[in-house]
């Protein structure tokens, strides 16, 4: 599959082909189908991705923030595939192609991705007998998404489809998600920046979280740097939902989290490619 032709050439506004970094076969054991048996058993997903970029500035500064981290994208789609749970194809692409288009973050700067060819691919659904696959091109000039401002700081609401809910917080220098629980939504954040405290105590960046309901948890931003959480809701956010309570007795309790950055800690020294 992956030898086949991916994506059509895109030009810059001088009309200079685009450089392309393509990730090839990312394979992830998700929740993806709409019959039953595929909302109980997680099954393959193949990904093939080819994100369109002037990689000039990298090529002359060695800098992998002049870039895009493949690494560390890698493991932010495997993260939204998990968490999201989708039905259809289509949905899982739309989603994985405006994420992969949103503005770069202070906490985590990059190259802005221009245009991004996308296909899935599963290779289980019709037991072997034939594989069906979608694919898509976006642009980023075809995007646009809602601001939402909070008192902790801002929120990119990067999508919302049937069942799930996709956004960005970014927390402001000095900003706190004060200590809250959840009784409806299924919440999974995983932490973008380096920056960050959860519970009182830093977290790394890479981590996610997946919160039962009731469990109090809490963000602090004690940097001069905006940090950000890439957070998925299932449903999306309800509003009525994000409950301020008061911290336990006994303080916050340290969460497991998994780790969606498993190259991070071979990888050089930060802003090295």
């Amino acid at each position: 599959m992956s030898e086949r032709a991916l994506h059509p050439p895109v030009l810059d506004a001088q009309g200079r082909p685009l450089d392309v970094i393509e990730l090839h076969g990312l394979t992830v054991e998700c929740i993806i189908g709409m019959y039953s048996a595929e909302r109980l058993r997680p099954q393959p997903l193949e990904l093939d991705v080819a994100l369109f970029l002037d990689s000039r500035a990298a090529a002359r500064s060695g800098k992998v923030t002049d870039t895009v981290n493949y690494a560390r994208l890698s493991g932010e789609l495997r993260f939204i595939l998990d968490s999201c749970r989708f039905e259809l194809l289509e949905s899982a692409a739309e989603a994985l192609c405006r994420y992969i288009l949103a503005p770069p973050t202070q906490d985590a700067p990059r190259a802005r991705v221009q245009a991004v060819s996308l296909r899935l691919s599963k290779p289980r659904a019709l037991g072997g007998q034939s594989m069906p696959s979608l694919q898509v091109h976006r642009r980023a000039e075809e995007m646009q998404y809602a601001l939402e401002t909070k008192g902790f700081g801002e929120v990119d609401i990067i999508h919302e489809g049937t069942g799930y809910g996709i956004y960005r917080l970014r927390v402001r220098p000095g900003g706190t998600i004060p200590t809250h629980v959840h009784r409806v939504m299924e919440e999974s954040e995983l932490v973008l920046g380096a920056g960050l405290q959860l519970q009182g105590a830093p977290v790394r960046r890479g981590s996610a979280f997946r919160w039962p309901h009731g469990l109090p948890h809490r963000y602090d931003n004690p940097g001069d740097t905006e940090q950000t959480i890439l957070c998925v809701d299932r449903p999306p956010f309800i509003p009525g939902d994000e409950v301020e309570v008061e911290a336990p007795a006994a303080g916050l309790q340290p969460q497991p989290s998994t780790s969606y950055y498993v190259h991070e800690d071979t990888a050089r020294p930060e802003g090295r490619s």
